[in-house]
């Protein structure tokens, strides 16, 4: 008799552990089906958009024009290559983890876990120089900037976030669209005026190499790379929306790669034609570079000047938008796995994380308070170069350990290409601290924290039958029957 209840109870513990296993996932969906691979495109460019308008200049100044330029082309091909690896990844592994579940599969929990929050540092600071970058441009063209600018930008589009993904991202794409007009107009504005003696008038250092063409020397491609990025930063975030997109194996892939391509061709339409017709010197130091560049040629006061400047809010909304939908997604995957605290992965009925959401908006609001745009850039290339390792070991790994997964995108070039991204991604990391080493330094003790934090608290809380963990197990079976 005692048999037989101890069998019941086991029955009705083992009913109510599955209830509430089945209750824990269903308050954390997202909406499915959402988000087409136009919309993707969109996305990708919108992450980035921003760097084109704003932040790109500073490295004019630590590397003059020379410099910058070489180290934009590096990037470009570093980036490519990485979109490239990412979109085989995606197509295999289709989550809203991104790169931390790339890693989560091939390393294990702790490999995801030091990529996601290196992915989360790069997220939740981006936008914080984004709104710093905002002021200023809004100082230019109302007279007003500062913290209540950053507050009326977080506050007014982390409640747009809150109505839903697919509205969110239709809104997006608009202002995205919007902004490349600015640029287009940008560009135009500028050919007849390009004269390539003005990418070369920063004076020359005495520094090893230097010349002309590298005011700063050799060193100076190195130290502008940070920047460089800038023109880049957050379009690997594409594959967030792996579970709102639709028939994600076709999407993600045509998101990514011509996301990119739209990208490297403003970074260096506007390195050339921006420095080339108002001058490098001019430009180096400058809080809102593509309108200043239009004032040093077409003088104050000029409807060219103040569209630019006005659509061109368009361009930095648009990443500080899109990016805070890149960091909700990220702090949903890590929190729905038990990495960071469960609350942040809950869903509102709208099917969006609300407090993944509006906790990382606090935070970035207070980092904003600085004003220093251009240390806030060092910080969020720290987290994104280190992720950019850790997710290309991740590609070549799991090519290696496990060559039949199904991957509906191949790569071209495999394992060489995403070497390539590798190696220019840890030159990347070093880069930051040429530049400043406190920074680094800062934003390294931030990840130092996490990870402390996953040693003594949260890999033993790590919730299991999450799409990573699922995945991984699967295979794993698949794999130990062949």
């Amino acid at each position: 008799m005692s048999e037989t209840k101890s069998i019941a109870s086991d029955i009705a513990s083992s009913q109510d552990e599955h209830k509430s296993h089945h209750e824990y996932f269903a308050q954390r969906q997202l909406k499915q089906g959402a988000v087409g691979w136009i919309l993707l495109v969109g996305l990708g460019v919108a992450y980035v958009i921003s760097g084109d308008f704003a932040g790109w200049n500073f490295g004019l100044a630590q590397g003059g024009w020379g410099g910058m330029f070489i180290a934009t082309v590096v990037v470009a091909i570093m980036y490519l290559c990485m979109c490239l690896a990412m979109s085989e990844m995606s197509t295999m592994l289709p989550t809203a983890g991104g790169g931390y579940s790339f890693a989560r599969t091939a390393f294990g929990p702790l490999g995801g876990y030091l990529t996601g929050t290196a992915i989360l540092i790069e997220y939740a600071i981006a936008p914080a120089a984004i709104a710093v970058f905002i002021g200023a441009y809004c100082q230019s063209l109302f007279g007003i900037g500062g913290w209540i600018v950053y507050l009326v930008c977080y506050l007014i589009f982390m409640g747009i976030h809150l109505k839903g993904a697919g509205e969110a991202l239709k809104i997006m794409f608009v202002i995205t669209a919007v902004a490349c007009v600015a640029l287009f107009v940008f560009i135009i504005a500028m050919i007849p005026h390009f004269n390539s003696a003005n990418l070369f008038n920063i004076a020359v250092t005495d520094h090893a190499g230097a010349s002309n063409f590298l005011p700063m020397g050799y060193i100076g491609i190195w130290a502008a790379v940070p920047y460089a990025i800038w023109f880049f930063l957050a379009v690997e975030g594409v594959p967030l929306a792996a579970e709102e997109a639709k028939d994600p194996a076709k999407s993600l892939p045509r998101g990514l790669i011509g996301s990119m391509l739209i990208l490297a061709a403003f970074a260096l339409l506007i390195l050339f034609l921006g420095a080339g017709a108002a001058g490098a010197d001019q430009l180096k130091a400058s809080g809102a570079p593509l309108v200043d560049a239009l004032v040093a040629v077409y003088g104050k006061n000029t409807w060219l000047a103040s569209f630019v400047n006005f659509v061109g809010l368009a361009g930095l909304i648009a990443s500080f938008f899109s990016i805070i939908y890149a960091y909700s997604r990220q702090i949903f995957a890590l929190s729905r796995a038990g990495y960071l605290p469960k609350k942040l992965s809950l869903t509102n009925k709208n099917k969006t994380p609300h407090w993944a959401i509006i906790i990382p908006g606090i935070i970035g609001f207070l980092l904003s308070l600085s004003g220093e745009g251009d240390l806030l850039i060092l910080m969020a290339v720290f987290g994104a170069t280190l992720s950019y390792v850790l997710m290309m070991l991740s590609y070549i790994k799991l090519k290696i350990s496990r060559p039949n997964l199904p991957r509906p995108y191949k790569a071209p070039g495999g394992i060489v290409t995403a070497s390539i991204a590798l190696i220019l991604s840890a030159i990347a990391v070093v880069a930051g601290f040429l530049v400043d080493p406190k920074v680094w330094l800062m934003a390294a003790a931030i990840y130092v924290a996490f990870i402390l934090y996953f040693m003594f608290y949260s890999r033993h809380h790590l919730v299991t039958g999450t799409p990573e963990e699922e995945f991984a197990n699967i295979k794993s079976a698949e794999e130990d029957l062949r």
